[in-house]
């Protein structure tokens, strides 16, 4: 009796044979290249980073181990400062005393100026933070040390001070280096941070030590009149109560006029704070915003940024279990501030997390640098993003150490394309395109 069934060997109703495997094997093989070219046409270009390096510091007139971000002018040129390099000799040794530099972009790559090598005397030594462009044009900064030879025990090579670079006036001229401000250690002395301006042209800022408790440090006013600069101090840093002690970081000015800031050490639990200065006639009236403890992160020595809605933004160098630090949030309502932990960063078996200030995009998004932590533990960059009402940790770039070098301790500078610029202690300066 014959049984009706399938073929014993059959594919899609054909018998199994040479000629038929072939048909099979010529069709799957179109039918695999019409979907590549398909795919190829269709798809979108990976999105991701690109880290590069735009030029190594050469340790010696260029100078060496930039500890802050660069300032960007509106040509999208970078200027920066070197704590060491430059010139030597002298009280400068063989390290050197720092220089101010400028990197420029033409076409075929990034080239390096050096625009003024100090001398480690009465111009200054050792700049170590960012520069300010002054309405003039100018870039003005501050130096740890040196300056007019000091009265007092507190600093032997100089206490610091404000200084001025003045462009040229033809394309062949040198820049030129005016002292604003020599410090003492009863005003003030030995300034990390950078110096901002207000509405009538007088600078702000802080020095990390000197004042009436000599190891608290101050915050300062320098008034011009003429060509003369003297100093104010609005506030005296002390021990006492929620009051600071030690501000590695400058100011900011809120749209009322009110100056803001960030200490390393005092407080409630002498773990840094964040303090508010409001002007009232001739004087300025303290209030501590915030004082840290182990809960949200210690030891907060970048700087402070706004967002468009007044709230504040920084971050802490050192996290509840000694690790990667952390990112913050003070928001303003009903004349009190909310301290809000945003984000503990990834690490924790190094020195230092962010030591330097954020920076924003458009969208809102955060950007800074991790001293020491990161996969290799040489630094890294990174990127929070705020979605639904949290922030996503986005890892940019890990130094290893190599030729990208280490130590990215200085923060960001964003241009509009959202390309990020910065510098390493190990002298080496970079973009991370989007």
């Amino acid at each position: 009796m014959h049984t009706k069934g399938h073929p014993r060997n059959s594919l899609f109703g054909m018998s199994w044979n040479p000629a038929n495997v072939t048909l099979v094997i010529m069709l799957t093989l179109l039918f695999l290249i019409f979907l590549l070219l398909f795919l190829t046409l269709t798809a979108q270009p990976a999105m991701g980073q690109t880290f590069q390096v735009l030029y190594t510091l050469n340790r010696g007139s260029d100078g060496s181990e930039p500890y802050a971000s660069m300032t960007r002018d509106a040509a999208g040129n970078l200027y920066g400062t070197a704590a060491l390099g430059g010139h030597t000799g002298g009280n400068c040794g063989s390290y050197g005393c720092g220089t101010v530099f400028k990197l420029a972009n033409q076409g075929s790559g990034w080239v390096l100026t050096p625009l003024y090598s100090f001398l480690g005397g009465k111009d200054g030594s050792q700049p170590y933070d960012a520069l300010t462009f002054g309405a003039d044009g100018s870039l003005y900064g501050t130096t740890y040390a040196g300056g007019e030879p000091p009265q007092v025990s507190g600093c032997q090579q100089g206490c610091g001070t404000v200084f001025k670079l003045t462009p040229p006036s033809s394309a062949l001229g040198a820049w030129t280096e005016t002292v604003l401000y020599s410090f003492s250690q009863f005003g003030g002395y030995s300034p990390y941070s950078d110096v901002v301006f207000d509405r009538a042209g007088n600078l702000y800022g802080t020095t990390y030590s000197g004042g009436t408790d000599p190891g608290c440090g101050v915050v300062y006013e320098l008034i011009r009149s003429g060509s003369i600069w003297s100093e104010k101090v609005i506030h005296d840093f002390t021990w006492s109560g929620d009051d600071g002690c030690e501000p590695v970081a400058g100011v900011i000015f809120d749209q009322a006029g009110n100056l803001y800031g960030v200490t390393a050490g005092g407080g409630v639990n002498d773990l840094g704070v964040v303090f508010q200065l409001t002007p009232s006639g001739n004087l300025w009236n303290y209030t501590a915003l915030h004082s840290f403890n182990e809960d949200g992160g210690i030891l907060p020595m970048g700087g402070l940024i706004f967002d468009q809605q007044g709230n504040l933004y920084g971050t802490t160098s050192i996290d509840n279990v000694g690790g990667a630090g952390t990112v913050f949030e003070l928001s303003p309502s009903g004349g009190s501030w909310t301290f809000t932990l945003l984000y503990q960063l990834p690490g924790g078996d190094a020195d230092y997390g962010p030591v330097d200030r954020l920076a924003m995009d458009a969208s809102g998004s955060l950007y800074g640098t991790d001293c020491d932590d990161g996969t290799y533990g040489d630094g890294a960059v990174f990127k929070l993003t705020l979605s639904n009402g949290s922030w996503t940790y986005t890892d940019l770039h890990d130094f290893t150490g190599g030729s990208d070098g280490d130590s990215p301790c200085g923060g960001v500078t964003l241009d509009p394309s959202g390309n990020l610029y910065g510098t390493n202690l190990s002298s080496v300066i970079w973009e991370i395109t989007p």
